[in-house]
């Protein structure tokens, strides 16, 4: 185990530095860049009222005059300090930044996971079990529905409906705090603060329910058909404990396997949903740095979320080993 985790961390380093070159040099190609954008620099050039010297001065002091490889070589360096850099929206630390946001997409998106998790897998379960049964028609048709609802279009529809006022009012419309609770007790804040994620957890929720019932449901199935399985029922064995002792932990492998990316795919979703109720999360950060062509801030975020996904492939490897103990990781090596 040990020189299994040892190898899988070292190849880690230069999977962080593909991904992030392959990111600095799309940021860089990409029309546009933050001294261009900044005031509107871009107009102002075409009238004349800004010099070309004026420009690629701020070009330079933002060391958007280097080329490419060079670029990206001091980017690696600082990162390898743990220097992230400095923002150039609002001239604070890029740590400090993510420091505040990181926080806040994480609790989103745990809580989001959870509920799709508990929500999803006892759905798909008993879909297989009680297969081409009313429950299984019914409760496919009602997911596949909700899946292919757009998340920015659900969003907007509940704070409509619920949030402005117009038909409900239960609900804020965005934001993580109200002001009438600055100042009070640990326990109002968070309250307040579970009162105004009840919506955005709402719409990154519902979309996962469909894919991860269903494909629980077509683990489960290719499980309770194979042998072994019959020959519990044939021993008398219960229902209950066939199905989840002997079938559902059979089947936990592919499930494992979704939940090493799932994390990462709702950090990109959260992009939207923090843009709808105006979270300031990481999603929010990633759109505002995107907008700004803010490449300390860009580089970050995509930092985070490749080791999030790295991390989650080995922690998924890992729990492979404890799923089925038929696994031996030191044979991967």
């Amino acid at each position: 185990m040990r020189g299994y985790l040892i190898k899988r961390i070292l190849l880690i380093v230069p999977t962080v530095i593909g991904i992030t070159f392959i990111t600095y040099i799309i940021i860089r190609l990409a029309p546009g860049d933050y001294t261009t954008l900044r005031m509107g620099m871009e107009g102002a050039l075409k009238t004349g009222s800004i010099s070309k010297e004026i420009l690629e001065q701020e070009r330079k002091l933002y060391g958007l005059d280097e080329n490419l490889v060079v670029g990206y070589a001091e980017w690696l360096w600082n990162f390898a300090r743990l220097d992230l850099g400095i923002s150039r929206k609002d001239g604070r630390p890029v740590s400090q930044r993510l420091a505040e946001a990181l926080p806040v997409t994480l609790t989103l998106n745990v809580l989001s996971m959870i509920i799709i998790y508990i929500v999803s897998i006892p759905i798909g379960i008993l879909s297989a079990v009680r297969r081409d049964s009313a429950f299984d028609r019914w409760s496919g048709l009602v997911l596949f529905v909700l899946y292919s609802l757009p998340s920015f279009w659900v969003g907007l529809l509940l704070l409509l409906y619920l949030g402005s006022g117009e038909y409900l009012d239960l609900f804020p419309l965005g934001g993580l705090f109200s002001d009438i609770t600055a100042g009070a007790g640990i326990f109002v804040r968070f309250i307040d603060a579970c009162w105004h994620l009840v919506l955005p957890v709402a719409t990154l929720t519902y979309g996962g329910f469909a894919f991860l019932a269903r494909y629980t449901r077509a683990n489960m199935l290719e499980v309770i058909n194979q042998q072994y399985i019959m020959t519990a029922r044939a021993k008398g064995l219960s229902e209950k404990k066939v199905v989840f002792v002997h079938a559902f932990r059979n089947s936990l492998i592919p499930l494992i396997t979704l939940m090493a990316t799932l994390l990462p795919g709702l950090l990109g979703g959260s992009v939207i949903v923090e843009s709808i109720f105006s979270i300031p999360g990481m999603g929010l950060l990633a759109f505002e740095a995107i907008l700004n062509r803010d490449i300390p801030v860009i580089m970050a975020i995509e930092t985070i979320a490749a080791l999030l996904t790295l991390g989650g492939i080995l922690l998924a490897d890992m729990a492979y080993a404890f799923v089925d103990p038929r696994i031996r990781l030191e044979a991967r090596i």
